[in-house]
């Protein structure tokens, strides 16, 4: 299907790409500005995230619109109402909804502290997407484990 009149093709390509990685994107901007502090950390697990679920698809210009996207959100809405949006995108599918949790965990874990804001994000998390306590617990002992892995690795 041909973009229309005078719908770039860039234009298209970016909007392919919000619908689809967006709501991810959002997810893991809620959970690293949870604490009021995002760190560098964080962003970098945020960008790696993006760039591996889409194959290199989802270039840097895209992740700072996506971001600019959520902060400006939160701004306008308050994070409550965005992290319910966030969620009722994500929890018809529930392996998205997996996926969205457990790069939302990645995020908190990446500054080797998770703050109490960031705990209740992600227990939020969980509750509204539908994942079961035992299913949560499980994601998070993978992701605890893999990123273990990849530090003794680096």
């Amino acid at each position: 299907m041909l973009p229309a009149p005078g719908v770039s093709m860039a234009d298209v390509e970016l909007l392919t790409i919000v619908t689809e990685y967006g709501p991810l994107c959002e997810a893991m901007y809620l959970m690293m500005s949870a604490d009021g502090n995002v760190s560098s950390e964080e962003r970098e697990v945020l960008k790696g995230a993006l760039r591996n679920l889409s194959d290199d698809a989802v270039r840097g210009t895209h992740i700072e619109s996506m971001l600019d996207t959520a902060g400006k959100n939160v701004a306008d809405e308050g994070r409550e109402k965005r992290l319910e949006a966030v969620i009722a995108d994500l929890r018809e599918d529930p392996a998205r909804a997996e996926v969205a949790f457990v790069l939302a965990a990645a995020v908190a874990f990446a500054d080797n502290a998770i703050a109490d804001e960031e705990n209740e994000t992600l227990n939020a998390m969980a509750e509204g997407l539908g994942i079961a306590d035992a299913r949560a617990n499980e994601l998070l002992d993978q992701v605890e484990q893999d990123l273990a892995r990849s530090e003794r690795g680096a």
